[in-house]
């Protein structure tokens, strides 16, 4: 049974239950996900990029987009229309299979991992986890990394309030710390 038919048929009932919501509609669910990695300071050592773009596209299943500075900083050395980072969001069955490999391959292999925070809710039930390195996953192979880079990954959920996006993301199987 894949995570999103256990979604559809285990969670979505449980989550109506506790929430009392009227309609399975109701329901909060995922909606995308997106992975960011920033490549500001990658751009002071070198111009290549290229290994971060093929590493998140390992990773996520799916070829990333380059974003581009819309202003220029001068403070910071930006011109507009320089390369700042490399995105990918994800939807449909890439998104629930990327969930399943985070949940159950990625988040037990990070050293000295002791759950997950429980403050890095946006207030709309949106959550957020970064890493600091992207050689978690086993899409990368570690002796092939030319440039360490972390990554950050946000799961957008239909939930309005954080208890409601905790408690989804419990149910998916979300390691929170206590």
């Amino acid at each position: 049974m894949s995570f999103q038919e256990t979604f559809k048929t285990q969670i979505a009932p449980t989550l109506q239950k506790e929430f009392n919501l009227p309609s399975r509609m109701a329901v909060p669910r995922v909606t995308a996900v997106k992975v960011h990695v920033g490549i500001g300071s990658l751009l002071k050592k070198t111009k290549d990029y290229s290994d971060v773009i093929s590493n998140i596209a390992k990773i996520a299943g799916q070829k990333p987009v380059v974003t581009k500075a819309k202003k220029a900083i001068s403070n910071f050395k930006l011109r507009e229309g320089m390369p700042v980072g490399i995105m990918v969001t994800l939807r449909g069955n890439r998104m629930y299979e990327f969930l399943y490999r985070l949940v159950n391959i990625a988040l037990p292999r990070v050293r000295d991992f002791r759950g997950l925070s429980p403050k890095a809710f946006d207030g709309h039930g949106n959550y957020t986890i970064g890493f600091k390195e992207a050689i978690v996953f086993p899409e990368i192979n570690p002796d092939d990394v030319l440039n360490v880079h972390g990554m950050q990954i946000t799961i957008v959920t239909t939930a309005g309030d954080d208890q409601k996006g905790r408690a989804l993301l419990t149910h998916l199987g979300f390691p929170f710390k206590k």
